[in-house]
């Protein structure tokens, strides 16, 4: 590798072919790579979702939800289960083991709940199996017109719409919030069919059987065949009313004489407002590997086409993530540009020489833009985790260029031609940049293989680091020695010490002669760095102002839509004289698609979820943190609402799930753990499951009475069904038109239903007629569980805690100490899940990928030095980082989060740079230049303290423009480069005095060994 130099010098047109060809590729990666917010991770999870309409929580538990548990529970790879039960609804999410293959696991659960669907009850509706992809909405538009009305609009919406957006590559799903469905009503009277004895079961099923249209075989006719087709349908509701109704005793009666029929619409279950006015609704979600930016466009552009093409019509964009993907994805840009030419200014103001300074200007683009191409080739996209990588690297990726520049100034100082010093230079150099690059990318390469959650997004960060910095290597061994031997021109004379290099050079002399009182006293300042992280906040992620809050309100169970739709238009209300609120859009029984099912849950009438659109940070005095408080505070005096928002940010909930086996005792620790939680100080809203209790009317059979007059429940429970709620959508009669179909519901009007003697007087089907309901069963008020979680085949409780800005970490250990927690009752656990769990599992991993990375650069170091006990010297410099790290996260009130870990990641490469500096000329001059040891350590400090200097100070550049936020919203990126700058501030003054004289004891003890093996080891008998 080191004459790969001399070759590119000697046949510089390969080399320069070489990089034509890297950075052609490079910037078509570029212009091929899809543009997103966070990386595309597909989590290997599967969700069973089965619907009962009606059904209550408790009975689905028992019947459905149960069963399929212990049928997935069997698979192979399976991580967890966890289901979620709701009026109607069973949801069983199975989590797999992260390694696992999620189109087998996805096959291998579809099987599974097919080989017990003939166990489940027969009217529930097809089991739906589906992957679980994060994500979320991207986009979501408001439609008005002035020629349509909210039926017409909605079908608008789920025909036009969905036809034309479906047609954008990129889009995954329209989904529809708000609006109506059309359905033809039969609004039975109870009076009528009292007085003609008949049911509305009865006459739902004479009308689903006669409402038909159904192939009837074929025919031979003359030569050919012909096919039969029975067709019973009507082409409008009107004809409904001349339908004949067979009665019980043979007569028959107009459907007209029994129901109201209109062509109307279905009782609405959701509503979307905006600014409290009643809109139609789609959100848009995309695929996986798409770019979010060229969506937003492509999707702009068919609605654009739709509005011509429908004149009257406008769409209206409400909510977007696309405004933060952009904002992240060009502040990163600005922040790599900033960074590079802040490097660069420190090589002008060292060197003073604008050629050496353009050629290690073109180390950076050359270095990013062949890295490009391996993005792209890996299939990674333009997003947080590799733009940070990048930004990470900027100042790093002109370090090789630096060192054999400087190099290369030196020996043309020394009156050497151009091609001589741009040769020799690189020659003696070389190995120091080879391990210098080699150990960052051994420190970055092991955060691609995290375990976990965390290792999925940071499997993209970990490969583009380590290539950029690779890719810098190969330009500052191929390139740069050969543009410096014909561009770079004669230097005058050798440079003479100046005073402040004299003082140094004093003090490395004194650092060697008390070498042992110097390693002492690095050890106490690393001694002293460890007692500042209990004084540093943890957390998951930093806090981000994206300028939007998702609100959430939940009213007890049992209430309707129109009272929560008031009650969201009256919290509407009292929000809207906040100034920095520019837009409030609501959804009542519907729910946001932050990507994150466990977060959302299930749309139910009782909930409401509001976007309150706050504008960019930058317009607004007051951050997002504090005008959520204050909606906290107006909103206080609502009555009867849980308030809690909704974060797609992770590092912004605490989860914990209590589970057991016995119900009665899970409700009562439960009590006693939410009261536990309270006195917790700074948390939010504190939600529980097991306090959600809905109301029921139960209707008890008497056996009895029911066998005296032939009746059986499951008769009751269809007659109630299909008079209150309609019969199952597959059992309706259908009225088909030419581009759908229909339903045709029959029950009672929603006014009738608002008479509570209703249900007493419903009419049965018995054996000598219709009877009372009264007369069979006792109707009685009741309770049951809203929502049955389930943890491991266990109830279980679940609860949730805002942290409202407190460190995750920190609350973490409270709840730790809590008694019910710490003693927790006799067949119950406490399991941290959600943010808490990839919290501990993301710093767990950290800590291991550390440890690999010195574990690698360790085994670099001996490849390339050949010397056991040289890369112990070169380490040494790894806990000099420490105090600066620490240090700065702590004056300057960061949180030791996610990309604080990054930086002291980093931090490990950079420290180990500057020693590999070092030791290398030591090495030179003692074993080329016959130099003794103390002399060859003041010389290699001599000749390198400038470089090290050199390559800090640009490193520390690079980061200033994160560190200092001087492009966008850098609050997830700032706490990286302050540990990063702090660090490299110690690493860098102490490792210049501190590694010699680590450096003569390493030695020493090297020597000790050597003489102590040739004299354990005797020579031969003669």
């Amino acid at each position: 590798m080191i004459n790969v130099s001399a070759w590119a010098i000697r046949r510089p047109l390969p080399a320069l072919m070489i990089f034509f060809v890297l950075c052609v590729a490079g910037l078509w990666g570029f212009w091929k790579l899809p543009v997103a917010r966070f990386p595309d991770v597909s989590f290997p999870m599967v969700v069973v979702t089965i619907s009962q309409p009606g059904a209550a929580p408790s009975q689905l538990e028992t019947e459905v939800t149960r069963r399929v548990e212990d049928q997935v529970a069997t698979l192979d790879g399976v991580k967890r289960v966890t289901s979620s039960v709701t009026e109607g609804v069973s949801t069983t999410a199975i989590e797999f083991q992260l390694e696992t293959d999620l189109a087998s696991a996805l096959d291998d659960t579809r099987a599974a709940v097919s080989r017990i669907r003939a166990d489940l009850p027969q009217d529930v509706q097809e089991p739906l199996v589906t992957k679980v992809t994060i994500g979320g909405a991207l986009m979501t538009y408001a439609v008005a017109s002035d020629r349509m009305g909210v039926d017409e609009l909605s079908w608008f919406v789920d025909r036009d719409v969905t036809r034309a957006l479906f047609g954008v590559p990129g889009v995954a799903q329209v989904s529809r919030q708000g609006g109506v469905e059309r359905m033809v009503r039969i609004d039975l009277d109870p009076d009528a069919l009292q007085a003609y004895g008949i049911t509305a079961g009865a006459v739902n099923q004479q009308l689903a059987r006669t409402q038909v249209e159904r192939p009837s075989g074929r025919t031979e006719l003359g030569s050919g065949q012909q096919v039969l087709r029975t067709i019973a349908t009507v082409q409008d509701a009107k004809q409904l009313e001349d339908f004949a109704i067979a009665l019980p005793d043979g007569r028959g009666v107009r459907l007209g004489t029994l129901a109201r029929i209109t062509d109307a619409t279905a009782d609405p279950t959701q509503v979307a407002l905006l600014d409290g006015k009643p809109v139609v609704a789609f959100s848009i979600s995309r695929t996986r590997g798409s770019s979010e930016l060229a969506v937003a466009e492509e999707v702009k552009a068919a609605l654009d086409t739709l509005q011509k093409q429908n004149p009257g019509t406008a769409f209206q964009l409400v909510t977007s993530t696309v405004d933060e993907t952009e904002r992240s994805y060009h502040s990163s840009m600005e922040m790599l540009f900033e960074g590079a030419l802040l490097a660069l200014a420190v090589v002008w103001l060292f060197l003073r020489d604008w050629r050496a300074t353009w050629i290690s200007a073109i180390a950076l683009p050359l270095s990013i833009i062949p890295t490009f191409a391996v993005m792209y080739w890996l299939g990674f996209s333009l997003n947080m985790i590799t733009l940070l990588a990048l930004s990470v690297v900027v100042g790093i990726l002109v370090d090789d260029a630096i060192v054999e520049i400087e190099n290369i100034v030196r020996h043309l100082r020394m009156g050497k031609t151009p091609l001589e010093a741009a040769r020799e230079a690189a020659d003696e150099i070389g190995i120091a940049v080879i391990a210098t690059s080699m150990t960052l990318a051994a420190v970055f390469i092991p955060v691609a293989f995290m375990p976990g959650i965390a290792g999925k997004f940071f499997r993209e960060f970990g490969w583009t680091a380590a290539t950029a910095v690779l890719f810098s290597l190969l330009v500052a061994r191929l390139l740069t020695p050969m543009i410096a031997a014909y561009q770079l021109k004669s230097h005058g004379e050798e440079e003479k010490e100046g005073p402040l290099m004299r003082r140094y050079l004093g003090l490395v002399d004194a650092a060697l002669r008390h070498r042992w009182m110097t390693l002492g006293i690095a050890t106490a300042f690393f001694v002293g760095s460890l007692l500042l992280v209990p004084l540093i906040p943890t957390t998951f992620i930093p806090f981000t102002d994206i300028g939007r809050s998702n609100l959430s309100l939940e009213l007890a169970p049992g209430t309707r839509l129109e009272e929560t739709v008031a009650l969201t238009e009256q919290a509407r209300a009292k929000l809207k004289s906040i100034p920095e609120l520019k837009q409030v859009y609501a959804t009542v029984g519907s729910v946001l698609d932050v990507g994150d099912p466990g977060k959302t849950g299930v749309g139910e009438p009782r909930k409401a979820n509001l976007v309150l659109d706050w504008g960019q940070a930058g317009d607004r005095d007051r951050d997002q943190k504090q005008l959520e408080r204050e909606v906290r505070t107006r909103l206080a005096d609502l009555p009867g609402v849980r308030l809690s928002y909704i974060s797609n940010e992770p590092g912004e909930n605490l989860m914990l799930v209590l589970a057991g086996d016995d119900p009665q005792q899970l409700q009562t620790a439960a009590v006693a753990l939410e009261r536990e939680l309270h006195t917790i100080k700074g948390l939010g809203s504190i939600s529980s499951s097991a306090s959600l209790l809905r109301p029921e009317i139960q209707i008890l059979p008497d056996p009895q009475r029911a066998a005296d007059l032939g009746v059986a429940t499951a008769d009751i429970a269809e007659a109630a069904r299909i008079a209150t709620s309609g019969d199952y959508t597959q059992r309706l009669a259908k009225l088909n038109l030419p581009e759908r179909q229909i339903p045709i519901r029959v029950g009672f009007a929603q006014q009738t239903l608002r008479d509570p003697a209703l249900i007493g007087q419903l009419r049965v089907p018995g054996r000598n007629g219709p009877v009372p309901l009264a007369a069979v069963a006792d109707i009685v008020p009741g309770s049951g569980p809203s929502v049955i979680s389930r943890y491991e085949r266990q109830r279980n409780v679940t609860f949730t805690a805002e942290l409202n800005g407190r460190p995750l970490g920190e609350v973490m250990q409270q709840v730790q100490q809590l008694p019910t927690v710490k003693n927790p009752p006799a067949g119950l656990s406490f399991i941290n899940t959600g943010d808490a769990e990839v919290f501990v599992e993301l710093f767990t991993g950290f800590v291991v990928a550390m440890i690999a990375g010195i574990a690698c650069i360790y085994m670099v170091l001996l490849l390339l030095f050949n010397h056991a006990l040289q890369p112990l010297t070169i380490l040494t410099a790894v806990p000099l980082c420490a105090g600066g790290a620490f240090g700065a996260l702590l004056l300057t009130n960061n949180m030791l989060s996610l990309p604080a870990l990054i930086g002291l990641l980093m931090l490990i490469g950079i420290a180990t740079k500057n020693s590999i500096l070092l030791v290398d000329y030591a090495v030179i001059a003692e074993d080329e230049q016959g130099m003794s040891q103390h002399d060859a350590l003041v010389d290699a400090c001599r000749k390198r303290a400038r470089p090290v200097i050199m390559t800090t100070i640009a490193m520390g550049a690079g980061m200033l423009p994160i560190a200092l936020g001087l492009s966008g919203d850098s609050s997830f990126r700032r706490p990286m480069a302050m540990a990063v700058i702090g660090g490299l501030i110690t690493s860098t003054a102490l490792s210049l005095v501190v590694i010699p004289a680590a450096y003569t004891v390493v030695d020493d003890l090297g020597g000790w060994m050597r003489r102590k093996l040739r004299r354990d080891v005797k020579p031969p008998a003669a």
